[in-house]
């Protein structure tokens, strides 16, 4: 009996011992065959580029161009500075001679449109504008800047699809850029082109009726711009307009210029909030140093705007600034082209005091002068 419960217990402890065994070989495969995600298909890693929210954002941007460009497109507007016998001035009857067809972009969704002088006209001007919808409206012109070749046109419209307006301060060469526009004639409404931004602050000579002018600060870009394109929007792939398309270099291929779109967002603004804009006038034409090898002296400055003219008329006349001073700050804001001064004029009013810090040879003085109703 007692070899009998001998070898029950040896038994017992042999099948014990066995049991440890498979467990220790059980824990031994398990542990050094774990099966691991790495961290570069770790889809919940923050840092990884392959995660769940990026592949969202790839699968949303691989469509978004075209489709805000389409967008845009239908916030781009045809100008005629004479009316149309047919519906629209997109018919095929008549030409772009007959017609004088130019392009707008509308800025808000109470009728405002922006374009350029040379398309709308001088302010209280008439003009045709053609929307998307084929639907033509009377314009009035209620703003105009010969110098910066801008206008803003209201028409009596609702409810309209309106472009975003975008920051021209921070753009760079090599950024890709889209025009829109109508060009050469009906068949080519709102054309889309595309280019790159070639240079920022470019200055062009333009003689027009015996006389000479310059355009500053202006975007050079290889986007095709023709005949019929003047007054459309510069874009970025994210639908922004950072500019104003207005001329071309019919000298050469691949050089258009377009008008940042920053000189004119205070204007648009007040116009959009207030229905109206009381022009502050401050009566100082400038020039910056990219404007210097054109003209005939040649002042030596390094930064800052040359005065070289000032209106009888505005209020600049009896401050004490004189033509041949060089402009370099207002109200401490530094100023290096002409661009920049009227942008800073366009957030004041009629009455405002403005200060202007000046550069006469080796003196620096500064003026304060009332702004006055243009």
């Amino acid at each position: 009996m007692y070899k009998k419960n001998h070898k029950f217990r040896n038994f017992l402890l042999i099948l014990f011992f066995i049991f440890i065994l498979l467990g220790i070989a059980y824990y031994i495969y398990t542990t050094y065959n774990k099966i691991e995600v790495t961290p570069e298909y770790d889809i919940k890693r923050t840092d990884s580029t392959i995660n769940v929210e990026n592949v969202d954002k790839v699968l949303q941007n691989s469509q978004s161009i075209a489709d805000i460009l389409q967008t845009v497109s239908q916030s781009v507007v045809g100008i005629s500075r004479i009316k149309s016998h047919s519906n629209s001035i997109f018919s095929s009857t008549g030409s772009i001679n007959e017609l004088g067809l130019g392009t707008g972009i509308i800025v808000s969704n109470n009728g405002y449109i922006l374009s350029n002088c040379h398309v709308t006209g001088e302010k209280l001007s008439t003009c045709y504008i053609t929307l998307a919808n084929g639907y033509t409206y009377e314009g009035s012109v209620v703003w105009c800047d010969s110098d910066l070749d801008l206008s803003i046109t209201k028409i009596d419209a609702t409810n309209l699809t309106y472009a975003t307006i975008g920051n021209s301060a921070n753009i760079k060469s090599g950024e890709t850029v889209y025009a829109i526009g109508n060009p050469i004639g009906y068949e080519f409404r709102r054309t889309i082109t595309s280019g790159i931004i070639s240079a920022t602050n470019r200055t062009i000579q333009i003689e027009e009726n015996n006389t000479v002018s310059y355009m500053t600060d202006l975007i050079q870009t290889d986007a095709s711009i023709n005949p019929g394109n003047s007054g459309g929007p510069l874009i970025l792939p994210n639908g922004d307009v950072i500019g104003i398309n207005t001329v071309k270099i019919t000298s050469a291929e691949g050089i258009g210029f377009a008008v940042p779109i920053n000189v004119v967002k205070p204007v648009i603004e007040e116009f959009v909030t207030k229905n109206k804009f009381d022009e502050p006038f401050l009566g100082i034409c400038a020039y910056d140093k990219e404007v210097i090898p054109y003209l005939a002296t040649s002042p030596n400055f390094s930064s800052g705007i040359y005065v070289v003219h000032i209106d009888e008329k505005g209020p600049a006349i009896s401050s004490g600034i004189q033509t041949g001073d060089i402009i370099t700050s207002i109200d401490g804001n530094i100023i290096n082209n002409m661009v920049e001064l009227k942008e800073y004029i366009y957030t004041k009013l009629p009455g405002d005091t403005v200060s202007i810090s000046v550069s006469r040879g080796y003196i620096t003085r500064t003026f304060n002068i009332v702004l006055t109703k243009k």
